[in-house]
């Protein structure tokens, strides 16, 4: 937020920016600068209006991740997930692969509702998580890659469907190799760590 203000209101008005940063200090600035007497807010106004701009284009954004995470759960999320959760029921119940299994559930609480997360490469993930990864690839990995190409077809010949087809290939690559990463909020990703899916 300060960079925002910093980038429309300083240092054309360093008292102005100085109020708003101090506001925000105290809680969410837009309720903030509402409460103010409208003889303090005369030097503020065009920075309050940039910040609305701003405030709504968050909000509308965070509307179409909502409504797209829905239309995914009804068309391929929900059954997608439950090819994941069935391998993790499997790979817990031979106690030998549980490590796969807690990533399989993992993925499962991911591809139900992908929008507005990313899965990054977790940093110091080496030789363990390779080897890993080749155990998941001939266990489970390629079927339930199999799985997400399948969806992706059937969702691009329905036109409409292309973008979400476009997701169900990426995740494809995601379950091939699960192992050595995290899921994340979108645009949260940790500094110089590879982002392998988003959607």
């Amino acid at each position: 937020l300060a960079s925002a203000v910093r980038s429309c209101w300083y240092p054309a008005n360093r008292s102005g920016y100085g109020k708003i940063v101090a506001m925000a200090s105290r809680g969410p600035v837009l309720p903030t600068l509402e409460r103010v007497q409208s003889a303090e807010l005369a030097d503020l106004r065009p920075c309050l209006g940039y910040m609305r701009c701003v405030h709504n284009a968050s909000a509308m954004l965070s509307l179409v991740k909502t409504i797209g995470n829905i239309l995914w759960f009804c068309i391929a999320g929900l059954w997608l997930s439950i090819s994941y959760a069935f391998a993790a029921v499997i790979m817990t119940l031979l106690v030998v692969t549980a490590p796969f299994g807690i990533a399989s559930w993992r993925l499962a609480t991911y591809v139900i509702w992908p929008f507005g997360r990313s899965v990054v490469s977790r940093p110091g993930a080496g030789a363990a998580s390779t080897i890993g990864n080749i155990l998941w690839f001939v266990l489970a990995g390629l079927w339930i890659a199999i799985s997400h190409v399948i969806s992706g077809v059937l969702l691009c010949c329905t036109i409409i469907g292309i973008p979400f087809g476009i997701v169900s290939f990426r995740l494809a690559g995601l379950a091939l190799a699960p192992l050595g990463k995290d899921i994340v909020k979108r645009g949260q990703e940790p500094a110089g760590v590879t982002v392998v899916v988003t959607a």
